[in-house]
């Protein structure tokens, strides 16, 4: 039942938006078009005594039928079975990101792992198997003869909170060249604008909390694996760590999934469309379109941008790394962006003078977010305020935010 469906090779693959809609139909029953949410832990055996086999002979990559919900239940199934289109691995579900991470850590069991910036939570998550396994912790750019056949490269890509790019075919190469593995944290580049697998990624994880989930009301982590006999090992390993995603959880994220194409096209365009304004504010002299430049000329909202504003950082600002960007995103780059603030009281204060956007942590939601980072990561600068970028009209964003900025100015 967790094994992926395998699609007609002589088809034409279905567009991502068809198969978040569709990629769970073979799991349907009855007349209902929106799917049922059950909230049974526990399921009927099957009446016919020849059909009945011994827990040995049972396997959870084979099982067709549902037993017990810390196993698989059907909402849950279901999410998984549309997270295995979209994500083109074998997708298992854990009850929040960190789980996830955790899961996978359990079952890889490196003795080594380099690892660079983002995430906090990760990093928490790593030091804990330090201190059970004395796991090693190697910067991200160490050389590679460091790691060994077994190790792991965890890369963030697009990087929480700046939502800048890595280069994950060069990381993938770096790791198989030592026979060490290459995991990936996509959560800020979800389906539809990044596949981590074509760039040679061995582990796929998401934050299902964030784009995936979209709404700001579910926990959830995924993990996506290529490898059959992987996916197998980590089913069952979820089994006895217990870190099963709820059926409700399971319910919301199928809901979820169906508007997943919808959401991230338009606040990837949203957020580059802002960070290009924003840009071209902060250097009127290099904007890289005329609009840009008649708005820095035509107007005092570059002075009062610049008299606030140190810098931004977004992946669509690396100009210098397009070539291989716009290979591992070609679709759009992620809607979260940093800004760092002339001062910490700038930081602080700019969330209370927006009406657009929720001061709160977290991203992904249909509904934009700011926050002043430090509050939530202690390893940030105190004059980053993280943007996450929601569906509303980009404009009237950029209109709110402006004026945020003059109120600080005032």
């Amino acid at each position: 039942m967790g094994d992926c469906i395998n699609a007609d090779n002589n088809l034409r693959a279905p567009n991502m938006s068809t198969q978040a809609i569709h990629a769970d139909d073979h799991l349907h029953s009855g007349d209902d078009v929106a799917p049922a949410m059950h909230v049974s832990t526990n399921f009927n055996y099957s009446k016919d005594p020849a059909e009945l086999v011994t827990a040995k002979d049972q396997h959870l990559g084979t099982l067709d039928r549902h037993v017990y919900s810390r196993e698989t239940a059907p909402n849950t199934t279901r999410l998984e079975a549309i997270l295995c289109s979209l994500l083109h691995g074998h997708a298992i579900t854990y009850s929040s990101g960190l789980s996830a991470v955790h899961a996978a850590y359990i079952y890889l069991n490196p003795k080594r792992v380099a690892i660079g910036g983002g995430y906090h939570g990760c990093h928490g998550v790593l030091n804990i198997h330090t201190k059970l396994t004395g796991l090693k912790q190697l910067p991200l750019d160490c050389d590679a003869e460091e790691l060994y056949e077994g190790d792991v490269i965890h890369l963030e890509s697009p990087l929480n909170p700046t939502g800048e790019a890595y280069n994950i075919a060069a990381y993938a190469e770096k790791a198989h060249s030592r026979g060490a593995y290459l995991f990936v944290d996509s959560t800020f580049g979800p389906p539809g604008l990044q596949d981590p697998f074509l760039q040679g990624a061995d582990v796929v994880m998401h934050s299902g909390t964030k784009y995936l989930g979209g709404h700001s009301d579910m926990l959830c982590g995924v993990l996506a694996v290529q490898k059959k006999e992987w996916h197998r090992g980590l089913l069952d390993e979820r089994t006895h760590l217990g870190n099963v995603l709820g059926s409700f959880e399971g319910w919301l994220g199928v809901r979820s999934l169906r508007t997943l194409e919808l959401r991230i096209q338009r606040q990837s365009k949203s957020a580059s469309a802002f960070v290009a304004w924003l840009d071209g504010l902060l250097h009127p002299e290099a904007a890289r379109s005329s609009a840009n430049a008649d708005e820095a000329s035509s107007s005092g909202n570059s002075k009062i941008v610049r008299d606030v504003v140190e810098k931004v950082a977004h992946a669509s600002l690396q100009h210098k790394d397009k070539e291989w960007l716009e290979k591992q995103m070609p679709n759009g780059y992620g809607p979260v962006f940093a800004i760092w603030m002339k001062s910490e009281s700038f930081a602080k204060t700019l969330p209370s003078k927006l009406q657009n956007f929720h001061h709160a942590t977290s991203l992904g939601g249909v509904e934009s977010l700011i926050e002043w980072r430090a509050m939530s990561d202690s390893t940030v600068e105190t004059t980053l305020v993280r943007v996450s970028v929601g569906v509303e009209n980009w404009e009237d964003l950029r209109d709110d935010l402006m004026n945020g900025f003059k109120a600080l100015n005032n």
